[in-house]
C-alpha cells in the first residue's frame, strides 16, 4: 500500500480508499449510463451477423463507446468525492499516454 501511496502521490490510507471506492463505483456507472445510448444508437448483439467476428466487431464497438463515457465520470465522481485534482491529473496523464495529450497542452 505504501508504494501505491508514493507512486500516486496521496498521504493517507483514508484518500485511498476513497480513491478506489470512485474507481469502482465509476466502472460500474459506466456500464449502466452507457446501455440506454447503446440501445438508443441500436448497438445490440442481435445487430451482428451470426460468424465468428460478429461478437467481436460487438465487444469492441461497445467497449470504444463506454470508454469516453468512463472517462468522463471518473473526473465527475473524483469530484463529488473531493478527488478531482487526482483524477484530473490522472486522467491527464493516461490520455497523453495515448497521444491525447494535445487536447490540454498549456499555450505558452
Amino acid at each position: 500500500m505504501d508504494r501505491l501511496k508514493q507512486r500516486w502521490g496521496i498521504d493517507s490510507n483514508f484518500q485511498l480508499i476513497i480513491i478506489f471506492i470512485v474507481f469502482s463505483i465509476t466502472g460500474s456507472a459506466s456500464v449502466y449510463v452507457a446501455k440506454p445510448f447503446l440501445v438508443w444508437i441500436g448497438l445490440n448483439k442481435t445487430s451482428f451477423p451470426e460468424v465468428w467476428w460478429g461478437d467481436w466487431l460487438y465487444w469492441l464497438l461497445r467497449i470504444l463507446l463506454i470508454f469516453p463515457i468512463y472517462q468522463v465520470l471518473l473526473v465527475v465522481f473524483g469530484w463529488l468525492f473531493g478527488q478531482f485534482r487526482f483524477f484530473w491529473n490522472f486522467e491527464k496523464k493516461m490520455l497523453n499516454r495515448m497521444g491525447l495529450g494535445f487536447l490540454w497542452k498549456d499555450k505558452a
